[in-house]
């Protein structure tokens, strides 16, 4: 048992378990906006959006993800139903996608396929700074095609995303071609010679991957195995005509439309199912510490998969690692739940009328609290001042007796009586129609 684990028993039983955390409220702005900024370049681009199931039948990860990659063999969570099927919380939505696409016979529908998600994921991971358990992803795949020019629109929608929020200047492009399946078995086999004698060198988890994954080696963090990485063959030496070529035309591409990028020979991702392109986004200073997302081509999922053959591409981001930059460069996000009014009321009778006015407000798009409690006015408006409403509305028994209202500046402490029935009319005047929160739902299908 991990020490981690025995430390998290002794934790008070209401609060979260380790590697978990509530997303506040504050944190909810950062989150509403990276999905509408990821919905926006969603539709630009065709993508249609898909979520599929939080779990799946365990063997829906095990084959597409492969039995060597840590996300299988330590970061799953994995349990039996009632009926002794195993099934897993799902770790990464590729999988899932493709095993939806073959299932609802995607392959029917004018090619290529173009999908979207925004979905939690769950690994029983180390936690750390914008790594958690349970975490949130954005991703893109595109099943039909193997053209190389769609792995340069992806990149480049990546890079949009990133722009809009404001961090695109931090993170460079790594980018490598892991070839097709053959040429890596000879890599592979390459590598294995190379490694022979150096053993000891290695990190126990690399010596497992020397005899099952001998590519997962290149990527090791550590230390030693970095070095020994540095000097290994380079898989470009030993990599097939077809990939070669798909990688100089995606180069070719990006170049064209100006996007940067830095050649990265030992990129290989941490999945088994990529082949030829693979690229992430790495931090400048950081390095692949604080990369905020990536993908690459994986043109034989499908079919291992049960399907037919069918090539596809996609690319995923991690969201709480994207605030955690949003942040460290103090962005500020735009949201909307600043309160217009506060209405205040003395007596049975003004709350009566309070509720069908806080009602008439509210489907005008003036957004609106109040009617709260049996409070003086005084300590209502106080409430008032602590939400920060710029105005309120005050209805006692006089104002009741005459059909009026007051309306008052909170921030220059006048104020004005008013009919009630014009209360919403000189509301949305002092606000401005262009401030309201209009309901629409039709809107609401494109916000």
């Amino acid at each position: 048992m991990a020490d981690d684990d025995k430390v998290e028993r002794v934790v008070p039983p209401y609060q979260t378990p380790k590697g978990v955390h509530d997303i506040l409220p504050e944190d909810q702005d950062f989150y509403t906006y990276i999905k509408k900024v990821v919905r926006h370049r969603a539709r630009q681009a065709g993508f249609r959006r898909i979520s599929t199931p939080i779990f799946e039948y365990t063997e829906v990860f095990r084959r597409s993800i492969g039995d060597t990659s840590d996300i299988v063999t330590k970061e799953m969570y994995t349990f039996q139903d009632l009926k002794g099927r195993s099934l897993t919380l799902k770790p990464e939505s590729t999988a899932g996608v493709v095993r939806s696409y073959i299932q609802n016979n995607m392959n029917q529908l004018p090619q290529p396929v173009l999908l979207y998600y925004i979905e939690p994921h769950f690994r029983y991971d180390r936690p750390q700074k914008g790594r958690y358990r349970q975490f949130w992803q954005f991703g893109f795949e595109i099943i039909g095609e193997t053209d190389p020019a769609l792995d340069a629109q992806l990149i480049q929608m990546a890079f949009k995303i990133y722009q809009d929020l404001g961090i695109d200047a931090l993170f460079s492009l790594q980018l490598n071609t892991i070839g097709t399946a053959e040429a890596r078995k000879k890599y592979m086999q390459i590598l294995q010679d190379y490694y022979a004698g150096k053993e000891r060198s290695l990190c126990e988890d690399c010596k497992y991957r020397l005899e099952k994954n001998p590519m997962r080696l290149l990527d090791c963090k550590v230390e030693d195995c970095k070095i020994l990485a540095s000097l290994a063959p380079k898989m470009t030496d030993y990599l097939d005509k077809e990939s070669l070529e798909h990688y100089a035309e995606l180069k070719g591409y990006l170049d064209e439309i100006g996007i940067e990028y830095t050649e990265n020979p030992k990129l290989v991702r941490g999945l088994d199912y990529y082949t030829k392109t693979v690229f992430e986004f790495w931090d400048k200073t950081e390095g692949a510490q604080n990369a905020i997302g990536g993908g690459g081509r994986y043109d034989g999922l499908v079919e291992l998969m049960g399907g037919q053959p069918t090539a596809a591409v996609g690319f995923a981001a991690g969201i709480e690692r994207i605030i955690a930059n949003m942040k460290r460069e103090k962005i500020r996000v735009p949201k909307k739940d600043e309160l217009h009014v506060f209405v205040a009321q003395l007596g049975n009778e003004a709350k009566k009328k309070c509720l069908g006015l806080i009602e008439e407000l509210r489907e005008n798009g003036i957004k609106t609290m109040g009617a709260l409690g049996k409070g003086a006015i005084n300590i209502q408006l106080k409430l008032a001042d602590k939400f920060k409403a710029p105005y309120a509305v005050l209805i006692g028994i006089t104002e009741v007796r005459e059909g009026t209202a007051l309306i008052r500046d909170m921030k220059r402490g006048v104020q004005e009586s008013v009919k009630m029935t014009k209360v919403t009319d000189r509301l949305v005047e002092l606000i401005g129609e262009e401030n309201l929160d209009k309901y629409d739902p039709g809107e609401l299908l494109y916000s």
